[in-house]
């Protein structure tokens, strides 16, 4: 097989296209230091190309994540496409620090590993939704379900003590009314019997005894009435209060339903339910999330795994180079304001002894004339002459 290489006096003339400088970008390659190095241009748009992959699985991932906290699909892209520039910084900073100089670090590479095995986990959560979206909406109903039943349980218990005791009343005076009615009830049947010759005397008619028997049975029949007036409102207030707290309870319960949902965090729920229950949703699973973090992880693995080049050795000769250039730079330029803050200074100092020079006779005229003055008009002691000298002709110390 013929093999395609570029000629040795060629390899000065190579202009990248844009795709490999947008992949060199993405593996944070200087293109300026990439151009001469021939093997590693194709190692380092393959790093480019697995920050692509991790960008990509991150936005689609996170867009989904929000699809399903906002409704508006617009606002979800636009976040998903925030967050997935957050990842790609995120990326790109851990594949920068990976170099010749730390590579063989280890508690940095660790923490590299760590911060990407989080985020990977965190991202697969949205992506294992999207996957198992069927199977997820089941369980969701199922939770529901069961959430319903919980509140139901729960607000029974809150209202238990009360029902109860308004149950127990209710029974109680029922009770009471039904044994009072048995009684009317027995008399009842007493005094037909008697009348009609089947019990007691054996006399057909209304004797003495079914008389007697008929007044026992209306003295008990007014009773029963009087107590049904008076339990009747009691029992009827127990079933008013009891259908209160019924109604109460299934108020709550239809509240509570209403805040029933299939969102995030109630799909993860659900997830974690199938997971739990089921060994084979399980098995996939966990299979899923050791693929998809290996999508956050691979620039980071493809960095490390990836040989060093003649660009990782360019890199750290330009640094040097740099370093070198800058500390020249800094003595030179220490040099430069050394030589002009020496020269101002002798300038200066010249240019002061030459000013005292000139105005010392000047100085010694003015005295002349001060003390002639003084002599003359005797209006001042020598100590106001003194003082009048010092602040007209002597010099101040420069602070």
């Amino acid at each position: 097989m013929q093999e395609n290489t570029t000629p040795i006096s060629q390899r000065e003339t190579y202009v990248p296209t844009r795709w490999t400088r947008f992949l060199w970008w993405l593996a944070t390659a200087e293109p300026e230091l990439m151009a001469d190095c021939v093997v590693d241009r194709n190692r380092y748009a393959i790093v480019g190309m697995t920050v692509l992959g991790t960008w990509s699985f991150a936005t689609l991932a996170w867009a989904y994540f929000f699809s399903t906290v906002v409704s508006n699909l617009l606002v979800a892209v636009l976040m998903g496409l925030f967050m997935g520039g957050i990842i790609l910084t995120i990326d790109r900073s851990l594949i920068k620090g990976i170099n010749r100089a730390n590579k063989k670090r280890f508690l940095p590479l660790l923490f590299r590993g760590v911060l990407a095995f989080i985020i990977g986990l965190f991202m697969a959560q949205p992506a294992l939704l999207y996957l198992f979206d069927k199977e997820i909406h089941v369980q969701v109903s199922l939770d529901n379900e069961q959430r319903k039943k919980d509140k139901k349980q729960k607000q029974d218990s809150v209202y238990y003590a009360e029902k109860t005791a308004l149950t127990q009343r209710k029974n109680n005076l029922q009770f009471e009314l039904a044994n009072k009615y048995a009684e009317v009830a027995a008399a009842r049947d007493a005094f037909i019997k008697e009348t009609d010759g089947t019990g007691g005397s054996k006399k057909i008619g209304l004797k003495d005894i079914a008389q007697a028997k008929q007044k026992e049975y209306e003295k008990l029949d007014a009773d029963y009435r009087l107590k049904e007036t008076r339990l009747t409102p009691q029992i009827n207030s127990s079933d008013s209060s009891i259908a209160v707290i019924d109604a109460s309870i299934q108020k709550e319960q239809a509240s509570f339903e209403t805040l029933l949902n299939d969102g995030f965090i109630t799909r993860i729920e659900a997830l974690n339910h199938l997971v739990k229950d089921n060994a084979a949703v399980a098995f996939r699973y966990y299979l899923l999330v050791a693929i998809l973090l290996l999508i956050e992880l691979m620039p980071v693995i493809s960095k490390i795994l990836l040989p060093e080049g003649t660009y990782d050795e360019k890199v750290l000769l330009r640094e040097q180079i740099e370093k070198e250039l800058a500390k020249n730079n800094h003595q030179r330029e220490l040099a430069l304001k050394e030589l002009y803050n020496q020269t101002a200074f002798e300038q200066d100092s010249g240019f002061i002894k030459e000013f005292f020079i000139q105005s010392e006779n000047e100085r010694k005229e003015k005295m002349q004339q001060e003390l002639k003055t003084w002599k003359e008009e005797k209006t001042k002691s020598f100590d106001g002459l003194w003082d009048d000298m010092k602040r007209d002709m002597l010099t101040k110390q420069e602070n």
